[in-house]
């Protein structure tokens, strides 16, 4: 055996050379990047580098797992949570705005033909009406999440208001002094609801109906990076379990089984808890929010009816049609008849439940006797016995079966409907919100539990190395 000799270290004693290989000098030009590849390069080259490097990728992968999941279903849940608590009701308070103008255009009409003996319950309805559209549009402005579009709406809505309700109160008192030209001022005032508050009330609507659906599609976009994720994290498991037992011959590592559960559960809670509100949003829109609108609609249609019925009798044939015979509010009371009945026909078969079914059913019979109430009171006045048409229009102690009984029969079945269908949509919407919840806290939860798990079992077989 060959013996060497240690040269006296200065200032005494042998020199000890260092332990382990030698490390060769750094070649010239390189940098701490490329020194860094290398050593990882040369730790891959030996089995516990090997476990290092697997371990280090597993548990990002369940960490990135973890993190999208997070991130994505944040996304879905701030858009559910848009739908219940902000953009359907916003939707919703559009539609009472156009609800609330038209009727308050009809009990004005109504109030009209009244006369001097104007109802105090139809004066009521008139300001509940414009004070309900003041308060909606006060609320909706500000609303600072509403778009360009919206704020323009708002702002004509609240510069015509005024003016509208202005040329009421010069129509009534006119009215009330016997003079004629009231008739004129109230014709004008519905040619402003007509054309400048109604318009402007249905695009803001519109808007906000927009902004809905747009959340909808939100809250309900399949997580696919997340679904992606969560699969390639599961497969760098297996993977790594079954190389462990090629290896080892030992079917389990406890860790590595316990990140593998924990990826496991968070992707099926994830799959049935996103399946779950998916479906639940899908019914909140369908047999909820589409519900509301085609009754909205009708609601709105009966409204516009009524008043085109009282400015029939109130224009006495002044205003045609453009074919300049007919009377043109009885054309316009025709036409909103049929939207009218379109709508109902609709909301029947979107009605999924008895409590929906019902009020609809009363509406359309309503309806029903409407026109046939309608066309008795036409006919007498197209007879020229105006005073025996009038209160077979607006009723009174011995006309009580008018048409505007039946317009009140049909109002009262519609609002009742649209209230059930309310709570049908905020039933499903919340349902689709809770099949959500705690996902985001249990995602990331479970992500540091997996990692950790991943770790502490590749480190179980690095020990066998020491």
């Amino acid at each position: 055996m060959a013996i060497t000799s240690r040269a006296p270290a200065p200032g005494g004693g042998v020199a000890v050379p260092p332990a382990g290989p030698p490390q060769a000098p750094p070649r010239p030009g390189s940098t701490a990047w490329a020194e860094g590849v290398e050593r990882v390069r040369a730790a891959a080259t030996t089995e516990p580098g090997r476990l290092r490097i697997i371990g280090a990728v597993l548990a990002a992968l369940v960490l990135l797992f973890g993190a999208v999941t997070v991130l994505e279903i944040s996304g879905r849940v701030g858009a559910a949570e848009d739908v219940v608590g902000r953009s359907q009701p916003l939707s919703a308070d559009a539609a009472s705005i156009y609800r609330s103008l038209a009727d308050a255009d009809t009990a004005s009409s109504s109030g009209f033909l009244a006369g001097g003996d104007e109802p105090r319950e139809v004066r009521q309805r008139y300001e509940k009406d414009i004070s309900n559209a003041s308060r909606l549009l006060v609320s909706a402005a500000a609303n600072t999440g509403a778009n360009e579009d919206s704020r323009k709406q708002i702002a004509l809505l609240g510069e015509q208001l005024p003016r509208y309700t202005g040329l009421i109160e010069q129509a009534r008192a006119t009215n009330k002094q016997g003079l004629p030209l009231g008739g004129a001022y109230l014709r004008y005032a519905n040619e402003q609801m007509s054309t400048q508050l109604l318009p402007a009330a249905q695009r803001l609507y519109e808007a906000e109906t927009g902004r809905l659906y747009t959340d909808y599609d939100d809250a309900r976009s399949l997580p696919l990076a997340a679904l992606g994720t969560g699969l390639l994290a599961l497969a760098a498991l297996a993977w790594a379990q079954r190389r462990n037992y090629r290896r080892t011959n030992r079917v389990f590592n406890h860790g590595l089984v316990a990140a593998t559960a924990a990826s496991l559960v968070l992707l099926m809670w994830l799959a049935v808890g996103h399946t779950v509100a998916r479906s639940e949003l899908a019914q909140a829109r369908s047999d909820g929010q589409e519900s509301l609108k085609v009754l909205n609609d009708a609601r709105i249609a009966s409204l516009q009816a009524r008043a085109s019925e009282n400015l029939t009798l109130i224009a006495r044939g002044a205003v045609l049609a453009a074919d300049n015979k007919s009377d043109k509010y009885d054309v316009d009371f025709t036409t909103e008849m049929k939207e009218l009945d379109t709508g109902l026909a609709t909301a029947l078969k979107l009605a999924d439940d008895s409590s929906g079914r019902e009020p609809v059913g009363r509406a359309a019979d309503g309806v029903k006797q409407w026109k046939q109430r309608h066309a008795a009171a036409r006919e007498t006045d197209l007879r020229g016995d105006y005073q025996d048409a009038l209160p077979q229009v607006i009723g009174d102690k011995d006309h009580k079966d008018s048409s505007g009984a039946s317009f009140d029969t049909v109002d009262a079945s519609l609002e009742q409907a649209v209230a059930h269908e309310q709570k049908e949509f905020t039933r499903a919407a919340r349902g689709g919100l809770g099949a959500l919840g705690g996902l985001v806290t249990g995602s990331a939860a479970l992500a540091v539990v997996g990692a950790a798990a991943a770790l502490l079992g590749i480190g179980r077989r690095l020990s066998e190395y020491r």
